[in-house]
This record gives structure tokens, C-alpha cells and sequence, in this order.
């Protein structure tokens, strides 16, 4: 049995190596090396930890094969009804709906802006195989209305899906949609036939006509092939109009840096905080916050509402996918949070602010 199941990790894996070669490819050398997270060939975080190498990630991947591995029918997370007229008609209201994984629909001032775009059954190169979504989008892709803005954290495969990115740019009105980028993506956009790219640094600020929108530095990584180690940059996202502020974090390691960001531009508003994909910890907390770092994040960054996203969409890592909402309230309770403060909602359910 062990030398079928090795057989056929070792199958899987030249699939989606050879997959991810003929993918998405984001790759630019470094336009300025002078930076301290740039490097001569890329990019790299500003706090040097003792990160896990290769050796670390087989490791954990060799654990994880005498693990059983929850199926679907494990887990029975309700999707909420929503409204799809009123978010397509919705002009005037402050909104988030969370859609799945990192994928939240905004609306602010009258744009529509959706972060790290996922509608697909898996998060892979490939559809036959990898983290298949356990729960479908809490709004279908031909429920979602017009895009004005899609904001794209980095280049994983959780996070950014080709598959959506091109049915969003080939919908009605989807050649009007701006792609907010960090550097090394514009490219590979531009070769998908979307030029309507905007690709930022660190710090830097785009000063829209009613928004602004600003990169801001996470502790993270990418990899979208095998030849490809950080050739793209990472980032968590900003986004400000006259009177509210938004912070999308993407996926991070915690870092000094969220206090940094609170106090250049918060205090935010409303912010989307990953709690998932935390476990073994000894791998992951470089890379992904625990419930109680999101917390913690919240706290950093002067939010007065956050919901918790990166969560109960695709099994990725070694906890229970029902774990991190628990562990969160925990964690807030400690913390002297109210809940209203911290959401954790349900997929496809919509929350309006003031």
C-alpha cells in the first residue's frame, strides 16, 4: 500500500509541476535592487527569520500522508443567502460579502472591488487534482456584478486563479475592470490579453478618482512554478476613500510590520484578516497567522471591524477546517473583544456598514 500511495504522490506531483510550467507565469527581475526587500533576481521579506527550506516541506508533506484527511461530507458549512440584485443595483451602501477563501466582494462609494478572485472547484494548476473547494462560492461568478477593481495578494494558486481572472475579464463590461497588482505581475497579465494592470510596490500609492489604493508590506512568499521562487512580490492591500478606510491583508506570517501599517494609515474601518492554514505550526507561522495572531493583527492595526477570511474553503494544512472560528472567539473573548468587532460569517453572507 505505501508503494502505491508514494507511486502516486510522485505522479501527482510531476502533473502539477509540469502543469504549473504551461500556467499563470509571473516572473520579472527586480526593478530596484537598491531596496531592501529587492534582491538582483527578486524579491524577499524584510524580517529574515529562520524560515523552513525544502527538506522542512517534505518533512511535513511525509507527516501528512498517515494523516487521515477530512472529506467534504465532514464538514456541513451553510452557505447564506444573499441578495444578487440588490449587489448588482447597490450604488450608495457600504458592503462586504465574503465569497469563499480570500475572495470578498466590497462595496464602497459606488465601485465594486473583489480581492483574490477564486471561483474554481480546485486551487491547482490543474482541475482534475489538488485542494478541491469544499463548500461552493457563496455567490456564483454570474451572480457577481460588474467589477470595477479585483485586487490580487500574490500569486499562489489559492489566491490567484487564472481560470477566474480570464472569465472576469471576458464577462460583459469585464475590459473596464482595473487589476491591482504587486510587482512582477503586469506581464503575465498583459499575455492574457488584460492590459488594464496596475502594478505597485510596497508604499506605493494609486490616487484614483474616489479611491486610493496602496500596497502595503506583508511577510509572505511566492512560488507559482518550480523555477520561480520569489520572482514576484507579495502584498496585503489598502484601500481608502474621503471617509473609510479598508485593509486587506492577504496572507502573512506575523510581523511588527501590521503596527507599522496602523500607524501610517489606519485606523481602518473594516479589514479582512486570514485565521486559517496555521498548522503544524513549526511550518506555517512564518507565512500564516493563528487565530490569536489575527487577533492580534486587528488590535495592531486599529481596526473597529474585522472579518475573518482564509478559512473553511479548501483544506490546506493540518487543523480541523472548523478549528480556526473557534479559536478565534477564544481569542477575542481573551482579548475583551466584543463579537461584533471580529466576524466570522458565513459564505456568501453580506454585511452592510455605516
Amino acid at each position: 500500500m505505501l508503494d502505491v500511495i508514494l507511486r502516486f504522490q510522485m505522479r501527482s506531483l510531476c502533473a502539477v509541476s509540469i502543469a504549473c510550467l504551461f500556467s499563470v507565469t509571473c516572473a520579472a527581475k527586480s526593478p530596484h535592487p537598491d531596496k531592501s526587500h529587492h534582491t538582483k533576481d527578486g524579491f524577499k521579506n524584510i524580517y529574515a527569520y529562520e524560515e523552513p527550506g525544502f527538506f522542512d516541506f517534505l518533512r511535513w508533506r511525509w507527516n501528512r500522508l498517515w494523516k487521515k484527511t477530512p472529506s467534504p461530507e465532514d464538514y456541513g458549512f451553510p452557505l447564506a443567502k444573499n441578495d444578487p440584485p440588490f449587489l448588482r443595483f447597490n450604488r450608495e451602501k457600504i458592503t462586504l460579502t465574503w465569497i469563499g477563501h480570500a475572495t470578498v466582494l466590497l462595496q464602497l462609494d459606488g465601485k465594486n472591488i473583489l480581492t483574490d478572485p477564486h471561483f474554481s472547484k480546485r486551487a491547482s494548476p490543474l482541475q482534475w487534482i489538488g485542494p478541491k473547494r469544499l463548500i461552493a462560492p457563496g455567490l456564483a461568478l454570474n451572480d457577481v456584478p460588474p467589477i470595477d477593481i479585483v485586487i490580487v495578494s500574490h500569486d499562489h494558486y489559492d489566491s490567484l486563479d487564472k481560470e477566474t481572472v480570464v472569465k472576469l475579464y471576458e464577462r460583459q463590461g469585464g475590459q473596464d475592470t482595473t487589476f491591482f497588482v504587486p510587482v512582477g505581475f503586469k506581464d503575465s497579465f498583459k499575455r492574457l490579453g488584460i492590459s488594464q494592470v496596475v502594478e505597485l510596490d510596497w508604499w506605493d500609492q494609486y490616487d484614483g478618482k474616489d479611491l486610493k489604493i496602496i500596497a502595503v508590506p506583508v511577510h509572505h512568499w511566492s512560488k507559482r512554478h518550480l523555477f520561480a521562487q520569489n520572482k514576484t512580490l507579495w502584498a496585503g492591500w489598502v484601500i481608502q476613500s474621503l471617509d473609510f478606510r479598508f485593509f486587506f491583508c492577504g496572507d502573512s506570517g506575523y510581523t511588527p510590520l501590521f503596527k507599522e501599517i496602523g500607524q501610517k494609515l489606519g485606523p481602518f474601518d473594516l479589514s479582512a484578516i486570514p485565521i486559517g492554514a496555521y498548522e503544524p505550526r513549526w511550518f506555517m507561522r512564518y507565512y500564516h497567522l493563528s487565530p490569536e495572531e489575527a487577533v492580534q493583527v486587528h488590535l495592531d492595526i486599529g481596526s473597529k471591524k474585522s472579518v475573518a477570511i482564509h478559512w473553511g474553503t479548501f483544506i490546506l494544512t493540518d487543523e480541523p477546517l472548523d478549528e480556526p472560528p473557534q479559536r478565534l472567539e477564544k481569542a477575542r473573548k481573551e482579548k475583551g473583544l466584543p463579537e461584533h468587532e471580529f466576524l466570522v460569517l458565513k459564505h456568501g453572507e453580506t454585511i452592510m456598514l455605516d
